[in-house]
Parts: structure tokens; sequence; C-alpha cells
């Protein structure tokens, strides 16, 4: 997930299923070329079956502090999906 304008350049803001739900983003490596189309909504990555890589988790716990972060760490937390609004609050 991320915030702001991107200007000229095109952004893929929500991905879903996420990476940390084992979504296909997280088989994508270093060099894997994407197509984005905005107008269709797709993204596709190019000569590759994601299906035949193994799903990889970030250690992110370096990350945990500093620059405020430990602030949000609570919502971080608990956010749901982003196809789901990713709402600290339980979506009915």
């Amino acid at each position: 997930r991320m915030s702001g304008a991107s200007g000229k350049v095109p952004a893929a803001i929500h991905l879903t299923p996420e990476a940390v739900d084992g979504g296909p983003i997280a088989r994508i490596k270093d060099g894997d070329i994407i197509r984005l189309d905005a107008e269709a909504g797709t993204l596709e990555v190019l000569g590759v079956d994601l299906n035949s890589r193994e799903a990889v988790k970030a250690d992110l716990s370096a990350n945990a502090q500093g620059t405020g972060r430990e602030l949000f760490a609570a919502f971080r937390a608990i956010a749901g999906r982003a196809d789901q609004g990713a709402s600290i609050f339980e979506v009915v």
C-alpha cells in the first residue's frame, strides 16, 4: 500500500491478494518484466509462471522503529485487505 501522487510514473497502488497473504506479488523477482494496463485494471508478469515460484515472505522486523513507524504499528497489525477497503474496522 502507498499513498500520495505518483506524478507521471504509473503506479499500482493496491494489489490483492497482497504479498503478505501469499498473493502472486510475493512471487515477483527483481528483473521480471511487468505490464501494467491502467485502463483494463490488469498487471501481469511477462514470460513467467508465478505458480511455479515459492512465495517470499519479507522480514520487516528491522523496519519497525524510526520515523514514526512505532506510532502506527497497532494499525498495521489490524489493517484489513486492500480489496476490502484496508480498514481497521470490521467490514460487514
